[in-house]
C-alpha cells in the first residue's frame, strides 16, 4: 500500500504530484529543486548553493519518512549545464557517508523555474 509523504520542511509540490511516495519499504522522492521552503523562493547563488538547497530539501523528506541518506540507493541529477558537474559533484559527495548510491547525471535544456539543478531520489529500508 502506498503512503504519501509530505513535510513543510521542503517545498510544497508545484504541480499534480507528491513530494514523495513510500511503498513496500521504498521511498520515491520527486525531483527537488533549490526552493527555500521558508520563503518559497529559489536560493541565491550559483550551482553550489542550489545543489546544497536541493539536498536540504531531500534530507527533510527523508527525515519525515524515517529514512536517511544511508538509505538512498539511486539518484538522478538534472543539470541545466554539464559544465556545472564538478561543482555539483563536490556538494553531492558531502551528502553521503560510506557507499555512494547509483547515480545518473544528465544535462537538460531547461529545468522548472530556470534553476540550475534538480535531484530525484530513491531510498530503501
Amino acid at each position: 500500500m502506498k503512503k504519501v509523504i509530505s513535510t513543510t520542511n521542503a517545498p510544497a509540490a508545484i504541480g499534480p504530484y507528491s513530494q514523495a511516495i513510500e511503498v513496500n519499504g521504498m521511498l520515491f522522492i520527486s525531483g527537488q529543486i533549490p526552493i527555500d521552503p521558508a520563503t518559497g523562493e529559489i536560493v541565491a547563488g550559483g550551482i553550489t548553493e542550489q545543489t546544497t538547497q536541493s539536498f536540504k530539501n531531500i534530507r527533510a523528506i527523508l527525515t519525515e519518512a524515517g529514512y536517511s541518506f544511508d538509505n538512498v540507493v539511486k539518484t538522478t541529477v538534472f543539470l541545466s549545464d554539464m559544465a556545472d558537474f564538478a561543482a555539483m559533484n563536490a556538494v553531492y559527495a558531502q551528502q553521503f557517508s560510506g557507499d555512494f548510491p547509483a547515480r545518473s547525471a544528465v544535462a537538460v535544456k531547461t529545468l522548472p523555474k530556470n534553476v540550475l539543478v534538480e535531484v530525484e531520489t530513491i531510498a530503501a529500508k
